[in-house]
């Protein structure tokens, strides 16, 4: 929140959307990041050692905020960028909980969400349990999605402000599009390692893409800059709130729909599967509703 709120204060709506980009990339990189930093960390030291390493790699990002996050143009002696706040700040955050527009990104980016951790939370377990893969050949295909995501946030921002004026409505549309086909192509396409991989790849760029788009960007542009925070605490409340019910959601059907035969367990992952491709439709279906919204001053 705060750094989304420190973009809108330094960059114009027109060259929001690649800084935008830029910075919604630490969500791959970091996620990417962890597994082989804490992952050496703990394989070093053991386990215990994994929360400290994860502490000092927290404390290096507070002491990078204090030194380098300035909080406006005009606490550095810089002139303000673009037009000033019509009304208050109070006003303006009050303004967004009423606005219906932030809560339909909300619940677009909720439901892309439930997608985009199915395939985190589950994908390695699905390829172990449906398709026979190794958990090392399983782990390696699912990372890179991780991976792939970092190329599509940094490249979606620049990509909209570019070649759509700073719209986002068509690359969203394009790229929610893409990820119910890669997902389809994932949990329905057969177990070639090569369709699989090709599908984590379209998936990672596409979800990189919608992070960035739905997950923030998208609410961040109709409120007024004031109200930045605001908008996109609403979004990520709505997203990390559909993450963990899909965890729910997808293990008991996931454990309801299994037969025990001969003490054999085998699961029938169709019924969970219709369940995280219905929710990337109905996200960028939802997305359209927003198509003629035009962003605040």
């Amino acid at each position: 929140g705060p750094a989304i709120i420190a973009l809108s204060r330094w960059f114009p709506p027109k060259e929001r959307g690649t800084y935008y980009g830029f910075f919604s990339a630490s969500h791959n990189l970091g996620e990417f990041l962890s597994f082989i930093f804490v992952g050496s960390v703990v394989g070093w030291l053991g386990w215990q050692a994994g929360f400290v390493g994860s502490f000092i790699a927290g404390a290096i990002g507070v002491v990078i905020i204090i030194f380098f996050l300035h909080d406006s143009p005009e606490s550095r002696g810089l002139p303000h960028v673009g037009n000033p706040p019509k009304e208050s700040t109070n006003k303006a955050q009050k303004g967004v909980l009423k606005n219906p527009y932030v809560w339909i990104l909300a619940l677009a980016s909720a439901f892309m969400y439930v997608s985009r951790y199915a395939v985190n939370s589950w994908g390695v377990r699905f390829l172990e349990m449906e398709k026979g893969y190794s958990l090392e050949l399983a782990t390696t295909v699912i990372g890179i999605n991780a991976l792939l995501g970092l190329f599509g946030t940094v490249l979606s921002g620049w990509f909209s402000d570019k070649f759509f004026k700073g719209k986002r409505n068509m690359p969203a549309f394009i790229f929610g599009v893409l990820n119910t086909i890669a997902l389809t192509l994932f949990l329905l396409g057969g177990d070639s390692l090569v369709l699989n991989v090709i599908s984590m790849i379209l998936f990672g760029i596409a979800i990189g893409v919608l992070i960035c788009f739905l997950g923030g960007l998208m609410a961040v542009d109709i409120v007024p800059r004031n109200a930045t925070g605001a908008a996109l605490g609403v979004v990520g409340m709505a997203s990390y709130i559909a993450a963990g019910l899909q965890d729910v959601i997808s293990g008991t059907l996931i454990e309801n729909f299994k037969v025990v035969s001969d003490g054999v367990v085998t699961y029938d992952f169709l019924p969970v599967s219709i369940f995280w491709i219905g929710a990337s439709i109905l996200s960028f279906v939802l997305a359209l509703f927003v198509w003629n919204v035009k962003p605040a001053e």
